[in-house]
């Protein structure tokens, strides 16, 4: 070695710095691998390494990015992670740091749902418009949902706590995997055709989004779309949105919210109306205690004392009042009576018999009286009748005609009279005292 050649000598941290400002020209990267070795720290970041069969790489999501994950990372699992090369210098290690993370297989799930949603969401499938309100005291409620998993074993348990009294009846329907969106879509068209339900939850517990795609299947859409009943949608935990959760008149973040929501309004009428009672208790002892004291202080008045006599007085005027008017009352019936003695003293005098006779004489005259009179009206009337009937005889056209004369028309229907208003071969009608004649001209004469 020349002991004259130049070196240069990198400190372990320069040389880290270098290797760091390297893989720093990477970028953005996407990997994919298996996870091994994964570990969650208190602080909330993730390490794990990411492997394939030939090769590892360390790697760390902090917590910053974990948050916003959607499915619980775990050993042996086979993801896509988005992120930068970097070197953990205290050690010398490069590490590939995580700004995103999906299974295998999410991104073309996600891609799926995206579509489905915007379709539906054009469609009006989503409108908040057409969403029912939950009714206000459900008697039965119908679900939908795996007879044995965890999600109905915990809806029955808060039902019986909150409601014992609520009817229940399950559908059984498997929620995942091939043929579970048609399970579901059919218990719902089931449930929905009985008359005794009143809701309906579809729903399960968590998951990943491959075990809940049933519920982003468009014939579930559907199938929720068509409902009749108020429907709640309790898929997953509160993270987790699927298309079941857009459709339904009602999203509950867990199957036990969706049990709470079907019975909240018993709770809450139960406690309003302890409230109630309670407040009720209390203003009737406060008005009881009012007008307590407002007895005692009336009693203590001395109006009371001066009352008695005063009513004393009253009773007296009011039996002196009842004896003059029974007086009155008496003296009135005796002036009635005598009232009644003279006018049956004066009818008695008078002969009706008599009177009755004259009346009906005057009667029989003024008739006989009326019936002249009339027949003499109606002798004048007639005679003035005939005399206008003979004049009106005398002056009618038919009349004429009796007397051998005719009326003759041409063919418009005009009386004729002046033969030059004919020609000859033109027809006329000749009106007689009895009938008409159709005649032709043979000749004019003027």
């Amino acid at each position: 070695m020349d002991p004259t050649e130049q070196r240069k000598i990198f400190s372990v941290y320069e040389l880290t710095a270098e290797i760091k400002r390297s893989l720093d020209q990477f970028g953005i990267l996407w990997i994919q691998g298996e996870i091994s070795n994964f570990k969650r720290h208190s602080s909330g970041h993730l390490y794990f390494s990411l492997k394939d069969g030939r090769a590892q790489i360390r790697a760390a999501c902090f917590r910053n990015h974990n948050m916003y994950l959607k499915f619980r990372p775990e050993d042996g699992m086979e993801v896509i992670v988005r992120g930068r090369l970097g070197v953990y210098e205290p050690r010398g290690d490069y590490q590939f740091i995580a700004e995103y993370m999906e299974p295998v297989g999410q991104g073309s799930l996600q891609l799926a749902y995206e579509r489905l949603k915007e379709k539906l969401l054009l469609e009006g499938v989503f409108d908040q418009a057409r969403k029912k309100p939950l009714p206000l005291l459900p008697r039965k409620v119908g679900i939908v949902t795996s007879p044995t998993g965890a999600a109905i074993r915990d809806m029955l348990r808060v039902l019986k706590r909150r409601n014992a009294s609520l009817d229940v009846l399950i559908y059984p329907a498997r929620v995942q995997g091939a043929g579970a969106a048609g399970e579901i879509a059919e218990g719902i068209r089931c449930l929905d055709g009985r008359s005794d339900i009143d809701v309906l939850i579809v729903g399960r517990g968590g998951g990943s989004i491959e075990d809940l795609w049933a519920f982003n299947e468009e014939t579930l859409a559907r199938a929720i779309h068509g409902c009749r009943l108020p429907l709640i949608s309790a898929v997953g935990h509160e993270t987790d949105f699927t298309i079941a959760d857009f459709a339904a008149d009602v999203r509950a973040s867990t199957p036990s919210a969706a049990a709470e929501l079907v019975s909240a309004a018993r709770e809450e009428l139960l406690g309003r109306v302890t409230g109630l009672r309670g407040r009720l208790d209390q203003a009737m002892r406060r008005g009881m205690d009012t007008r307590r004291l407002l007895v005692e202080r009336l009693a203590r008045n001395r109006a009371f004392a001066v009352a008695p006599g005063r009513i004393r007085d009253l009773q007296q005027r009011f039996d002196e009042g009842s004896l003059r008017l029974h007086q009155a009352m008496r003296r009135h019936g005796f002036a009635l009576r005598q009232r009644e003695r003279v006018l049956s003293a004066r009818l008695g005098s008078v002969d009706l018999s008599r009177f009755i006779r004259h009346e009906r004489e005057a009667l029989a005259q003024g008739r006989r009286r009326l019936a002249a009179a009339v027949a003499g009206v109606l002798r004048t009337g007639r005679s003035r009748f005939e005399i206008a009937a003979g004049r009106i005889h005398a002056l009618s056209p038919l009349a004429i005609l009796g007397r051998g004369f005719a009326l003759c028309r041409d063919r418009n229907g005009e009386i004729v009279r002046d033969a030059s208003a004919v020609a000859p071969g033109d027809p006329v009608r000749v009106t007689l005292a009895r009938g008409e004649l159709d005649c032709r001209v043979e000749a004019v004469n003027r």
